[in-house]
């Protein structure tokens, strides 16, 4: 027990303060992104009175954005030092989280005229974007700079950590928020959360001294890279591949929202529901990957993809017999047997997205030619891109097509299902296409 405690002494030790200010400051960014991403959809259409589609749109702006901005952000962070790029990203972030929550107040309602509204709102979310672009690698960049070599296996697991909590509480505190001042509130929170970082990094974070002497690669080498990255046929059929995986996630943000307003109750606690997700990490990560470490990479990122599958299914099987039916969920009130069924299909959800997360990284590094994993694995976002900047619209589209226009929204979740079934055929045919003798 006494050599246990010292080798993780010895390890936490190996991190230099910026460190633990970076992902003190990474935490409070994932509580504001989360807080307002599981209301978007709410805010976009039962506020601002958007359509589904329009909402949908709007969301795949900003979601697409924040994901595909960070391959570009990065580099300009590399150059200008990671304390300016933070100074910078959290003061855009302040601005841009207040400026949306205004567009929903009556004292800026002058401000908004609504027949500009949603023109003034895409600059605005663009706005916001950019600013939260700086955020990932910026923070990614002091872990690896700010560790050494036999603590940094435990820095970016203290970061992943670290990401789930804010994405935990987050939706916990937007849910208290939005019941007690109103929903645009949320973004206030998430505004002053962003203004306290602000403040934070000017007073604590210190530039990482081995990023005063890196050399940044620029704009340029940045924009080859992408090219070298997109010549490869291979790499690039892998992640559009997942990007249907993603699409796929997203829809919990974009669909759940809306069916839980019109078919449960404006007032159920969505927020709670969809945070079900990032709470399962946080208590079964650890479980799971013990569990799942002997199944192949390959057949452990299908086995995820399944699941994700098996998650829409059982909400489209399990939600038409629960809804009507009343159970208690104590201080949080009394809800339809519908909620319960919600946050099952989430943790199913959950579980494969833990099978598969990590593996996503070793497949990556399997696919990247010699000398190049660091740039493949700098794309690893891309997929999450893809599907935040296509799932908005086509989850809006849905959602109008079947549950508004048609009355039938269990075509909805029978169709994400399908999405989830044909990205998990196409991972099959990938990896008997692309088998190779080797562990993966």
């Amino acid at each position: 027990m006494a050599n246990k405690i010292s080798t993780l002494q010895k390890a936490i030790s190996g991190f230099q303060s910026s460190f633990w200010v970076a992902n003190f400051m990474e935490l409070f960014e994932r509580l504001a992104y989360y807080g307002q991403a599981t209301i978007l959809s709410l805010f976009l259409r039962d506020h601002l009175k958007f359509s589904e589609v329009e909402a949908g749109q709007l969301s795949s702006i900003f979601g697409g954005l924040i994901y595909l901005l960070p391959v570009f952000a990065g580099a300009l962070a590399d150059k200008f030092g990671f304390k300016k790029a933070f100074s910078f990203a959290f003061f855009i972030l302040a601005i841009g989280y207040f400026l949306i929550g205004s567009t929903g107040m009556e004292m800026f309602a002058s401000f908004y005229p609504q027949e500009h509204l949603y023109w003034l709102l895409t600059i605005i979310l663009i706005f916001t974007a950019i600013g939260g672009s700086f955020i990932k690698p910026s923070v990614l960049g002091t872990v690896a700079l700010t560790s050494t070599p036999e603590s940094k296996s435990l820095g970016y697991a203290i970061y992943y950590w670290l990401v789930n909590i804010g994405a935990a509480i987050g939706p916990l505190l937007a849910f208290f928020v939005r019941d007690l001042f109103g929903i645009q509130f949320v973004y206030i929170v998430s505004s002053i959360s962003c203004t306290l970082m602000f403040v934070a990094t000017l007073i604590f974070y210190k530039e990482p001294e081995a990023n005063l002497i890196r050399k940044s690669d620029g704009l340029i080498v940045v924009l080859k890279n992408l090219f070298v990255v997109l010549k490869n046929f291979k790499f690039m059929i892998f992640l559009l591949i997942f990007s249907l995986y993603w699409l796929v996630f997203w829809q919990e943000f974009i669909v759940l929202p809306f069916y839980v307003a019109d078919y449960i109750s404006k007032e159920a606690p969505i927020e709670i529901i969809i945070s079900i997700g990032a709470w399962t990490i946080i208590l079964f990560q650890i479980p799971v990957n013990r569990l799942t470490k002997h199944i192949p990479t390959r057949q452990a990122i299908v086995f995820g993809f399944a699941l994700a599958a098996l998650s829409w299914l059982f909400m489209y099987l399990a939600l038409p017999l629960a809804l009507g039916h009343v159970i208690s969920l104590g201080f949080l009130g009394t809800y339809d047997l519908a909620i319960p069924v919600l946050a099952i299909g989430i943790f199913i959800f959950s579980i494969g997205e833990q099978t598969q997360a990590p593996r996503f990284y070793e497949y990556i590094a399997d696919l990247a030619p010699q000398g190049q994993a660091a740039l493949f694995q700098g794309y690893a976002f891309l997929p999450i891109a893809i599907a935040w900047g296509f799932g908005g619209t086509i989850g809006g589209m849905l959602y109008h097509n079947f549950a508004t226009v048609a009355n039938n929204p269990d075509l909805i979740f029978l169709s994400i299902f399908g999405i989830g079934v044909f990205a998990t055929i196409l991972m099959v045919i990938y990896n008997f296409i692309y088998r190779k003798p080797s562990k993966v």
